[in-house]
């Protein structure tokens, strides 16, 4: 260990934006000049170990507007997961996340989620979008959750693995999703709370809209002070399990759709596709 102080000065910007209506865009940026002020004369006024000249993070949330579900549906699958039994959210909870979830929950097994699960599974599998944004190779059935009356849940991460309770089936959770199901302005609160490195990013969705995010994250659902907040959430295990691998590959697939609408018969729209599926052969998992 090295005697002496250090003195590390530095600036931090933030940006946000949106890329495409449905595509937000989270950056950060830390400028910082680091030098050992005092000490042996060979390490004074050298830059300390584990200082960066420059650091950053860039951080995107996909909303899946609408999943080709039409306006009727949403009302149709409303009445019938308000019309089940509802129970205590913990009945799914490993033992951190119980600490810190205050929420109700459809059972899982019950007709009424398997029935509302198919429905939102079949528009997923219609959707290019999610495919491109999740490769998923399986994903988990899903659960129908409800916050009313100051109910939350606090900070936590999710479980690794996930086992279906009436099937035994397990996936590993690379993605996790929540589709928002009430309209943003007939609650309170209950804002998704997302975190990463450099802050913390709020997501309070139109009913119909769905977020996916890297289930490694830690995040929240803030206490939901006015209404009632219905939500489906559910884990993806995609056939590109390294988070970062799969947000280049769909960063490549979004500009191939884009460089194809802007000059279709560029012939270097071939060679940027075998790219694509080349990278994708090598990372994925079939």
């Amino acid at each position: 260990m090295l005697a002496g102080k250090r003195r590390v000065d530095g600036v931090e910007a933030d940006l946000t934006g949106q890329i495409t209506p449905n595509w937000d865009l989270y950056s950060s940026v830390a400028v910082m000049d680091g030098k050992i002020v005092t000490g042996s004369p060979n390490v004074q006024g050298n830059t300390p170990l584990g200082v960066a000249r420059v650091a950053g993070s860039v951080w995107t949330v996909y909303r899946l507007a609408s999943l080709e579900i039409g306006g009727g549906v949403r009302v149709a699958i409303r009445e019938r997961i308000d019309a089940a039994s509802w129970v205590d959210g913990n009945v799914t909870s490993g033992h951190q996340s119980a600490q810190a979830k205050y929420n109700e929950q459809v059972p899982e097994d019950a007709p009424e989620s398997r029935g509302a699960g198919d429905t939102i599974l079949a528009a997923l599998a219609r959707s290019a979008l999610f495919f491109s944004a999740a490769l998923p190779r399986q994903v988990y059935p899903l659960l129908f959750n409800r916050y009313r009356g100051d109910m939350r849940f606090g900070n936590h991460v999710d479980g690794a693995m996930r086992v279906h309770g009436s099937t035994g089936r397990r996936i590993r959770t690379d993605l996790s999703a929540t589709l928002f199901l009430t309209p943003p302005d007939d609650y309170d609160g209950g804002e998704l709370v997302i975190e990463d490195t450099y802050g913390a990013h709020p997501v309070k969705l139109a009913a119909g809209d769905l977020v996916i995010y890297p289930a490694t994250s830690v995040h929240r659902v803030t206490s939901v002070t006015r209404g009632v907040r219905v939500s489906s959430v559910f884990w993806i295990e995609s056939m590109v399990r390294d988070d970062g691998r799969c947000t280049l590959l769909f960063d490549m697939d979004m500009a191939l759709v884009q460089l194809a609408r802007d000059v279709r018969d560029h012939p270097s729209l071939i060679a940027l596709t075998g790219c694509y599926h080349n990278l994708l052969r090598a990372w994925g998992e079939s």
